[in-house]
C-alpha cells in the first residue's frame, strides 16, 4: 500500500472534520497513527481542539494493536420508558465486545453491579478498541447485543436499573 502526500493530506482533513479520536493505518513499510484529544469545556469556555498529529514509523513486523484509551466522552445514557432504569447506547458505529479478549471473562453480566467510570464493553471501530465506561451506577438488567455483533450509532446496548 502506498500513501502519497495528497492522499495523506486528504485523510488528515477528513479525520479533522470527524469525531474520530484515534486512527491507525499500516502499510507494508509504514505505520500512521493519528491521535487527538478534545478536552471538555468548562462553563463559559470555548472547547480547545487539538490538531491531529501524524507520525510515520517504519514497521519491520506486524504490531499487536492494544485496546485504546476510552473516548473522551463516555457513551450517552438515555432514560428508558421506566424511571428506574437507563439504556446505555452506542456512541459510534462498531463491533460490540463483552470481554477484553477472546476467552477472557466479560466486563459485565446480567445482574452485575456497575459504577460510574467502570468499563462495561468494547466497541471496535477501524481496528481501534474503544472501552466504553458507565455513566451510572446500578445493576445490569439486560444486555441486548451479542458478542462480536456490529452495532449502529445510538443502538441500545444494555439496560441498567439505577440505584
Amino acid at each position: 500500500m502506498q500513501l502519497d502526500h495528497q492522499e495523506l493530506h486528504r485523510l488528515l482533513a477528513t479525520l479533522a472534520d470527524s469525531d474520530i479520536q484515534e486512527f491507525c493505518l499500516e502499510g507494508e513499510d509504514f505505520r500512521l497513527e493519528v491521535r487527538r484529544n478534545l478536552p471538555s469545556a468548562s462553563a463559559g469556555e470555548s472547547p480547545l481542539i487539538a490538531q491531529p498529529i501524524a507520525e510515520a514509523i517504519p514497521v519491520a513486523s506486524p504490531v499487536k494493536v492494544e485496546p485504546s484509551s476510552p473516548p473522551s466522552s463516555p457513551p450517552p445514557a438515555v432514560a428508558g420508558s421506566r424511571g428506574d432504569f437507563v439504556e446505555i447506547t452506542a456512541p459510534m458505529v462498531g463491533t460490540f465486545y463483552r470481554a477484553p479478549a477472546p476467552g477472557d471473562p466479560s466486563f459485565v453480566e446480567i445482574g452485575s453491579r456497575i459504577a460510574p467510570g467502570q468499563t462495561i464493553c468494547i466497541l471496535e471501530a477501524m481496528k481501534l478498541m474503544n472501552e466504553l465506561e458507565s455513566e451510572v451506577s446500578g445493576e445490569v438488567i439486560e444486555i441486548l447485543v451479542d458478542n462480536g455483533t456490529p452495532v449502529e450509532f445510538g443502538q441500545v446496548l444494555m439496560r441498567v436499573k439505577t440505584t
